[in-house]
């Protein structure tokens, strides 16, 4: 899903313009990577977390020559971290795919 059919799918929900919706998203976008930008989490009760981590130094292999080994600093991440209610919803879909291949199967 990209924004615009973000917007789309918002529009078909509230009657609203997609012309009004389009700002809003960008802002709550705009909002959400200003408060990582920040080192604040931003928690979404039953949606997520999205938060700021830190990658330790470590110790890599260059892909093109894999004898040679590089050095990978520190740095800090974005991370995503899916909360109780989404994840559910996701099994559930997992389960209604797993019973539509296996009736296909019977057929």
């Amino acid at each position: 899903m990209t924004k615009a059919d973000l917007v789309d799918a918002i529009a078909k929900k509230l009657p609203m313009k997609k012309k009004d919706i389009a700002p809003v998203v960008e802002a709550v976008f705009g909002s959400i990577q200003e408060a990582l930008a920040h080192e604040e989490k931003c928690t979404f009760v039953g949606f997520g977390v999205f938060e700021v981590r830190e990658r330790k130094a470590r110790e890599g292999r260059n892909p093109q020559d894999p004898t040679k080994k590089v050095k990978i600093p520190a740095k800090k991440v974005p991370v995503f971290r899916p909360g109780k209610a989404l994840k559910d919803e996701v099994a559930k879909l997992k389960i209604k795919a797993a019973k539509k291949s296996a009736a296909k199967k019977k057929k």
